[in-house]
């Protein structure tokens, strides 16, 4: 399973407080993280499993959201690449990538990813007996999108 975790600044903190709490469910799995936060919970695991024998995490670290890690995942969404998405994005503040945000969002739900956007709804992701399993979601039909008349020009 490949798991997408990301953070703005100022929710970095709380995401790296799930991930150290669902380390020992997370690091059997790759992960894909933008820029900083990537670094961080790469970091955390690295911590956690010290003095275990758990595996060494795999965290493939985009860019920075704002400097394209944004547009770099929605591809991998996009590719089918990503299973499920963890955002905890900041709400109050604004984003100089708003944008960005919003189309990753409407990707994720294009293309069907189970996301979370905050704590409570990561806890019901990663609580669930799908979590880890062979589940295939329903795969989005664009055919009649694609089969469509344009009007001439």
């Amino acid at each position: 399973m490949i798991v997408a975790l990301v953070a703005h600044d100022n929710r970095k903190p709380d995401l790296i407080d799930w991930v150290e709490y669902n380390w020992e469910k997370l690091i059997v799995h790759n992960l894909v993280c933008t820029g900083t936060t990537g670094r961080l919970i790469e970091e955390s695991l690295k911590e956690k499993r010290k003095g275990n024998k758990a595996p060494t995490p795999h965290v493939l670290k985009l860019k920075s959201g704002p400097l394209g890690g944004d547009q770099q995942l929605g591809a991998m969404i996009a590719e089918e690449k990503i299973d499920l998405f963890i955002f905890f994005w900041d709400t109050m503040n604004p984003q100089p990538h708003d944008v960005d945000v919003k189309a990753l969002l409407r990707i994720a739900t294009l293309y069907n990813i189970p996301t979370a956007q905050n704590r409570a709804t990561a806890d019901f992701l990663i609580s669930s007996p799908l979590f880890g399993s062979e589940y295939q979601p329903q795969e989005a039909d664009f055919s009649t999108y694609l089969s469509r008349e344009l009007p001439e020009t």
